[in-house]
């Protein structure tokens, strides 16, 4: 990972190249003038669900490269955290950035003594992080995702008896 790479909370400033960063990290499906991830980035920010302390962006010289946004979310009857999207801009991907973004959070959100952080994404990249399947921990998908791509990393807060369904917050339902 690059030694001038600065990792620090979102601000008002950071909407329009995070907005931006995620149509360069996802692409646009045909048809569409820009990324799913922008959508629902746009949702959550209208929605007033992001928590600002774990939502943080990557920047060097000055440029914002990279950007995680984490909302609020439930497991049941209690409050959980729903993770991404996560993007790096394609130039700056695989030098750690991502995984900066990410460790940022776990730290962060271990501070706050958040029960579990869950996601959306590719198994082998999140299982590095200590990511698993959210069904091993009795976690209910919102979705019909693969068993694999639905996970969840538990945190020191977390308590078996805190496992049911999993509830994103509702700018990821109104996706289309």
């Amino acid at each position: 990972m690059r030694d001038d790479l600065i990792i620090r909370r979102e601000d008002p400033g950071d909407v329009v190249p995070t907005e931006a960063l995620h149509d360069a990290a996802f692409g646009m499906a045909q048809g569409r003038r820009e990324s799913l991830e922008r959508e629902l980035l746009r949702g959550l920010r209208a929605d007033g669900s992001p928590i600002e302390e774990l939502t943080f962006v990557a920047e060097l010289e000055g440029e914002v490269v990279g950007h995680v946004v984490c909302s609020r979310a439930t497991i049941g009857a209690a409050d959980s955290v729903g993770l991404g999207p996560l993007a790096v801009l394609p130039a700056h991907q695989r030098q750690g950035i991502g995984a900066a973004l990410l460790m940022s959070v776990v730290a962060s959100a271990e501070r706050l003594a958040e029960p579990a952080l869950v996601l959306l994404g590719d198994p082998e990249y999140y299982g590095f992080f200590g990511f698993v399947p959210a069904a091993r921990h009795g976690i209910g998908s919102p979705g019909p995702w693969s068993e694999e791509s639905f996970q969840v990393l538990t945190l020191r807060a977390w308590r078996p008896e805190m496992a049911g369904p999993f509830r994103y917050a509702p700018a990821f339902e109104r996706l289309g």
